[in-house]
C-alpha cells in the first residue's frame, strides 16, 4: 500500500476582502500550513464545509488544526454580549464548535492554537475574557501595533508548565518563554479541560482534555512561528505530527 503523508484539517476563517463580492473569501494565514508540511504532513481545507458535513470529513484526515485568526468567539456562545469591535466569523464558529466535540469524541488528533484554543474552551462549555487587557490584575496580552511580525511574534511572557506534564517534557523543564498576541483568554474552564500553562498573571495559556483518546491539547501562544528556532514550539508540533501519523497508519491499515 502507498505511502501517504497524513491529512490534518485547517478550518478556515471567512472574510469580506472585496466589498464588490458579496460572497466573500475563504482565508487560511500560509503559516499554519506551512508548519504542517514542514512537519511531514499535509493541510487539507473543506471552504465550504458545516456541521453536517463533520461525520463525512472528518473519518478523511488525520488530524485537526484549529488555527489563531483576527476574529473573536462571538460571546453569545458563552453567554456573553458582542462587544462593538469584536470582528467575528459566525461560519467558523458554527463549525468548530462541533468539530472540537466530534474530533475528541472519534479519536482524532486535536490541537488549539490561539483562537483555537479559545474554540476547544467554549465549545467544552467554558467562558472567556472578552478583553483580558481591560480585566485588573490581567497583563496586556495583545502584540505591539505597528511592528513588523519579527517583533509581533517575538517572545513577550514565561509561562509556568505544571510539573510532570506534556508541556513541561517538551519544554524540557517548568518554564518557557512564548509569544503573545492576543486579546482574549479563558475565563472559565470548559468541561474536561485541565490547566498545565499559566502566564505570569495566572490567565490559562495552555490545556490538556482529560481522558481523551488521543492527542488534544490548546496553547495561548503560537508555536507555528518559526518552530524550528524554538525547541518548545517544535516539540509541541512534532508531538501533535506524530499523533497524526499513528492516527493515519490506523485509518489506513
Amino acid at each position: 500500500m502507498p505511502v501517504h503523508k497524513p491529512l490534518v484539517w485547517l478550518p478556515a476563517c471567512h472574510r469580506h476582502l472585496d466589498l464588490s463580492d458579496p460572497g466573500g473569501y475563504t482565508v487560511l494565514a500560509d503559516r499554519y500550513a506551512a508548519a504542517v508540511c514542514e512537519l511531514g504532513l499535509q493541510p487539507v481545507l473543506f471552504p465550504m464545509a458545516g456541521a453536517a458535513d463533520i461525520p463525512d470529513l472528518l473519518p478523511l484526515v488525520d488530524g485537526v488544526l484549529l488555527t489563531g485568526s483576527p476574529s473573536n468567539v462571538e460571546a453569545t456562545h458563552y453567554g456573553g454580549t458582542r462587544l462593538e469591535t469584536d470582528l467575528i466569523d459566525p461560519r467558523r464558529d458554527a463549525l468548530t464548535m462541533n468539530l472540537v466535540r466530534a474530533a475528541l469524541a472519534g479519536g482524532t488528533p486535536l490541537f488549539g492554537v490561539c483562537r483555537g484554543l479559545q474554540e476547544m474552551n467554549v465549545a467544552l462549555g467554558g467562558t472567556l475574557y472578552q478583553r483580558v487587557h481591560a480585566e485588573q490584575g490581567l497583563m496586556d496580552h495583545r502584540e505591539p501595533e505597528g511592528e513588523d511580525l519579527e517583533k509581533q511574534f517575538a517572545e513577550r511572557h514565561e509561562v509556568l508548565l505544571a510539573p510532570g506534564s506534556a508541556f513541561a517534557q517538551w519544554a524540557g523543564g517548568t518554564r518557557a518563554q512564548v509569544n503573545s498576541l492576543h486579546g482574549q483568554g479563558i475565563r472559565k474552564l470548559g468541561d474536561r479541560l485541565v490547566a498545565e500553562a499559566h502566564a505570569p498573571d495566572g490567565l490559562v495559556e495552555g490545556v490538556r482534555v482529560v481522558h481523551a483518546s488521543a492527542f488534544a491539547f490548546g496553547v495561548q501562544w503560537h508555536p507555528e512561528w518559526h518552530h524550528a528556532r524554538h525547541p518548545f514550539y517544535a516539540r509541541t508540533l512534532e508531538a501533535f505530527a506524530q499523533a497524526c501519523r499513528e492516527h493515519g497508519r490506523r485509518r489506513l491499515s
